[in-house]
């Protein structure tokens, strides 16, 4: 009888291996090319210098920094890996060859990347039997000599990591070290801003590609998917795919803050908000919202809260400036939304009344804050110590989103029948500058007329 070599991973399409196929597949292997060696040789250096300004934080101690690890979507199918951003911060490595991984700076401040290194073909078998990280099933990856090479880091093998488990900082569990690996980002340099005018740019692309294909989305009974599948495309074509999930609210669904289910209608005669971003290979996000007319031409009452949401993100962008208060250009697009409001007769109290700390009854009809960091996360830097950030004051360097938003539910029984249901943002991304801010994302228009003229022209293709 034949006996049967111990799978890695069963699953539904496994198939058993017998002792003749297991002989067969160790031997007949041709030598394979090496990888190209990435990247080139000045991003080391950057990324040694992250390194090595994180040790200075933590002198004498070792530090761990996980890569992550697989999550289970269903049964035995894994979601897309993203490696975590401090780790992609520090070393580089963006790709779903990661799993698992982690970068571990020394006491002595040498640091030594631990990862799963390119299996023999004449050992083991796992090459073809280990489904999760074998190499005929999800691709080649480095041995240990590549990994020095496309790293400048010495490399060694996972197994050899257990000796370390339990001494030392965690980045996945210590508190301190992941505040220090979120404020260490705060500020860009500039290749970083680099990356992610590139990201803004895919992005403008992506919502042009939206608004080519709005009339084949206004015919699909899921309009607000068809959206969003146009937008993963250039996404995905372009970069790493988006940096967040595609919010596409059609109607009522833009009053729902974090709309993903993308499963309604588009009907001509309501707005479209569409909050997207393309992620680099560098994982770096851009986070750009629109409000798009359905029809091409903005309602008058439509019309009357985009202005007004408008007007709130002109007063934001021009609060922006080195030593300004984070929560400065918060603070303005409020103040505006709540004097509209109270102009319009819907809130019942006076604007500054409604502001007040301990009232903030124009939250209501916006409800969250108007911005925040940018960068390899979405909400970048989110571990930072309140000083630094939240309460903090703003740099020359650091990258933000200004985003006031009106969301007027459609049972809010408190408004005039003909504002329900309408949910309007506009949101954009700037860099600090020595004397205010750069809006990066320019090349997308923000006035209704702008944006009128803009869906016009490329839905009848005049320039």
């Amino acid at each position: 009888m034949t006996s049967r070599t111990p799978q890695l991973h069963t699953g539904s399409h496994d198939l058993p291996v017998s002792d003749a196929l297991a002989a067969f597949m160790t031997g007949g292997w041709a030598t394979t090319a090496p990888l190209p060696d990435e990247p080139p040789a000045p991003d080391l250096a950057r990324f040694a210098a992250r390194r090595a300004r994180l040790a200075a934080r933590f002198p004498g101690e070792r530090l761990l920094v996980p890569a992550g690890e697989l999550t289970v979507r269903s049964h035995d199918c894994d979601h897309r890996f993203r490696p975590h951003s401090a780790y992609a911060w520090l070393t580089g490595l963006t790709g779903e060859d990661q799993p698992g991984h982690v970068l571990v700076l020394e006491p002595d401040g040498e640091a030594v990347l631990y990862l799963r290194p390119r299996p023999p073909r004449d050992g083991g078998g796992a090459f073809y039997r280990d489904r999760r990280h074998g190499e005929f099933w999800v691709g080649r990856r480095p041995d240990l000599a590549e990994a020095e090479r496309r790293t400048g880091l010495r490399c060694a093998h996972l197994d050899d990591l257990d000796r370390h488990r339990g001494s030392g900082r965690d980045a996945a569990l210590d508190t301190e070290l992941a505040c220090a690996l979120s404020e260490l980002r705060l500020i860009k340099d500039d290749w970083e801003v680099d990356q992610l005018q590139q990201a803004v740019a895919h992005t403008t692309a992506g919502f042009e590609d939206v608004v080519r294909a709005l009339p084949a989305a206004l015919r699909h009974p899921r309009g607000e998917r068809w959206i969003e599948g146009v937008f993963h495309l250039r996404a995905r074509a372009e970069g790493n795919g988006t940096g967040y999930e595609t919010i596409a609210a059609a109607g009522a669904h833009a009053c729902v803050l974090h709309w993903t289910r993308n499963d309604g209608p588009l009907d001509p005669r309501q707005l479209l908000l569409l909050d997207a971003g393309v992620e680099t290979d560098a994982l770096y996000t851009a986070d750009l919202t629109r409000t798009l007319p359905l029809s091409g031409r903005f309602s008058p009452v439509q019309r009357r809260v985009y202005e007004l949401v408008l007007a709130a993100q002109d007063a934001g962008i021009a609060a922006l400036k080195p030593g300004a208060s984070f929560r400065d250009f918060h603070r303005a697009c409020s103040g505006v939304l709540a004097e509209g409001l109270a102009d319009w007769g819907v809130l019942r109290v006076p604007a500054r009344e409604a502001l007040a700390a301990d009232s903030g009854l124009y939250r209501r009809y916006t409800l969250c804050s108007s911005g925040h960091m940018l960068g390899l996360d979405v909400h970048d830097c989110a571990r930072s110590r309140a000083e630094q950030y939240l309460d903090g004051v703003l740099a020359e360097g650091q990258v933000l989103t200004v985003e006031p938003g009106l969301y007027l539910q459609p049972d809010d029984a408190t408004l005039p029948p003909e504002l329900r249901g309408i949910g309007v943002r506009i949101e954009d991304d700037l860099v600090i500058t020595a004397d205010g801010a750069r809006l990066m994302s320019s090349a997308l228009p923000r006035t209704a007329d702008a944006v009128e003229e803009w869906m016009d022209g490329l839905l009848t293709g005049r320039p």
